[in-house]
C-alpha cells in the first residue's frame, strides 16, 4: 500500500461494492456540488500553472507538478463521472503557456512563500468542498468518489505542510496559554 489510507479505501469501496444499492438519478445538489468542483480543480490547476512559469524553486516545482497530477487525476474522473451521468461540464479557463520564471518582474509575480500558502488556501477549499460533496451525497458511490478525493488531499496535505514548515514558509497562529502559563 503506498499511503496509509489505501487500505481504508479498499474496504470501504469493498462494503459499496457489494451493498447493491439502486442506481438512482444524482439529485441537483450531488450534480452541482460535482460541477462545482470540477470547475474548482480546473481553476487550481491554472493556478499551479502560473506557480511554475514563476518559481525557480526545485521542490517547490517538484510539488507544484505533484499537485498538478493530482487535480489532472481528479479532473479526468469526475469529468468521465459527469459525462456519463449526464452533467454538462464547465467552461473553464484555458491552459497557461510555459513562460521564464525571471522574465516575469518581481512586482508581478508571487514569492515561493505566497504561492505554497495560495496551494495550502486552496488545498483547504478542496477538503472543504470534498466533506460538503460527501456529505450532500445520498448515493453511495457519489459518497465514496468525494471521500476518496479527500483522503487524496489529506495525504498531499503532509507533504506540502512538510516542506512548508521546512522552509520557514507555514502561517502559525499565536500560541495560546491559559491563565498563569507557561510556568517558568
Amino acid at each position: 500500500m503506498s499511503n496509509p489510507f489505501e487500505a481504508i479505501w479498499s474496504m470501504l469501496k469493498i462494503s459499496v461494492d457489494i451493498a447493491n444499492e439502486p442506481k438512482s438519478p444524482l439529485h441537483i445538489i450531488e450534480a452541482g456540488d460535482c460541477w462545482t468542483y470540477l470547475t474548482l480543480m480546473e481553476e487550481f490547476i491554472r493556478y499551479e500553472e502560473m506557480g511554475l512559469n514563476t518559481t525557480i524553486d526545485d521542490e517547490l516545482k517538484e510539488m507544484l507538478t505533484d499537485v498538478i497530477k493530482l487535480c489532472e487525476s481528479q479532473v479526468k474522473k469526475l469529468s468521465g463521472f459527469m459525462k456519463k451521468e449526464g452533467i454538462p461540464l464547465p467552461d473553464v479557463s484555458s491552459t497557461k503557456p510555459n513562460s521564464n520564471p525571471n522574465d516575469i518582474p518581481l512586482g508581478v509575480k508571487l514569492t515561493d512563500n505566497e504561492l505554497a500558502n495560495g496551494i495550502a488556501f486552496k488545498l483547504v477549499t478542496c477538503l472543504q468542498a470534498c466533506s460538503k460533496g460527501q456529505a450532500d451525497s445520498v448515493r453511495n458511490d457519489v459518497g465514496v468518489l468525494w471521500l476518496q478525493y479527500y483522503l487524496e488531499w489529506a495525504t498531499f496535505g503532509t507533504t506540502l505542510k512538510t516542506l512548508m514548515r521546512k522552509r520557514g514558509w507555514l502561517k502559525v497562529p499565536p500560541y495560546y496559554y491559559p491563565p498563569g502559563l507557561p510556568q517558568k
